[in-house]
């Protein structure tokens, strides 16, 4: 757990503190446009590890977040087809933004602004190191959490969308 540089504390970690769950603070250089494949490289962490947090929204534009490996992106007709929407798309980054209250590149999955049903890749809880690494609520910091985090905080709902990359 890396704690040379101290991160304020985000939405994100003030709700998994409230919540007494054991996380590591991972703080990394960000970089325009890198993605979670850059933060993966930097922290010397297995990408497949490394879960991206996506805003989506349904045909009616009710927003919902998308948990998936850094290395693979969402299927997004199995993913509507699973949760029974006619559609799926991401959300622009502004609509991402106001519905997360979190910038684009910097969203948590935890402590956003707008309640929103959350879905994750079930692989991701079945990870044999049983540690995936999210964003903590701010560019250039990730979080280190056991995966059943997500279904016992969150609720979210494991689905199987990914597609390879």
């Amino acid at each position: 757990m890396s704690k040379s540089r101290h991160v304020s504390e985000t939405p994100a970690t003030q709700l998994l503190h409230r919540h007494g769950v054991a996380f590591g603070e991972h703080p990394y250089d960000y970089v325009e446009h890198g993605g979670t494949g850059e933060s993966a490289r930097q922290l010397g962490v297995d990408e497949h590890h490394v879960v991206k947090t996506l805003v989506m929204e349904d045909e009616h534009a009710k927003p919902l977040i998308v948990l998936m490996h850094d290395d693979r992106t969402v299927s997004t007709k199995n993913l509507a087809r699973q949760i029974g929407a006619k559609r799926v798309e991401p959300c622009k980054p502004e609509v991402a933004n106001r519905h997360s209250g979190y910038l684009i590149g910097g969203t948590s999955p935890f402590g956003t602004r707008k309640q929103m049903p959350v879905y994750v890749e079930s692989s991701i809880l079945d990870l044999e190191m049983n540690r995936i690494w999210l964003n903590g609520g701010r560019r250039g910091f990730l979080v280190s959490i056991e995966p059943n985090v997500l279904v016992d905080l969150l609720g979210a709902k494991p689905v199987q969308c990914a597609s390879v990359d």
